[in-house]
């Protein structure tokens, strides 16, 4: 069984960041993905990441299954809201489930979080794992001039 652990972003080469970032099917639902993602974007993009740290005590992670960088996710506050994305490599597609359950544990455990917000894009169309988790559509929204469909988890 793979062992799922939550670091710090700093605990990854940004060399892999990038190319994670970098392989072209991760922009399909992305629409935020712009631009070139080399190694001192991936920096930059840590720098980014730890400052929500700094600010809230809580951000991104990275994320390992059996010591092996898969991807990054975790909380963001956005305004009042505690946003959750998971940005998976795409051998690991597959896993986004099982490592969603475990950061919802995280977040059901942490008094700081009494709901969870999910933005995804309209191209998105398999959205069951997020009604059998029992978020609500709140609506659409707009973030960053792109269009966006908003969920809300109750984890309180």
């Amino acid at each position: 069984m793979l062992t799922i652990d939550f670091v710090r972003l700093t605990e990854v080469a940004p060399e892999e960041i990038a190319a994670h970032m970098s392989d072209p099917r991760m922009a399909e639902h992305m629409p935020l993905l712009t631009g070139t993602w080399d190694i001192e974007a991936a920096k930059a993009f840590v720098v980014t990441k730890e400052s929500c740290w700094r600010r809230d005590g809580l951000g991104h992670w990275a994320i390992l299954l059996d010591g092996t960088y898969a991807g990054w996710g975790g909380f963001q506050k956005e305004g009042e809201d505690w946003d959750f994305g998971l940005v998976l490599k795409p051998e690991r597609f597959g896993l986004g489930p099982r490592i969603g359950r475990q950061a919802l544990a995280f977040a059901r455990a942490d008094a700081r979080i009494p709901s969870v917000t999910f933005l995804l894009p309209p191209s998105r169309r398999h959205l069951g794992a997020l009604a059998r988790l029992g978020a609500e559509f709140i609506g659409e929204i707009t973030h960053a001039g792109t269009r966006f469909l908003k969920f809300r988890l109750e984890t309180a």
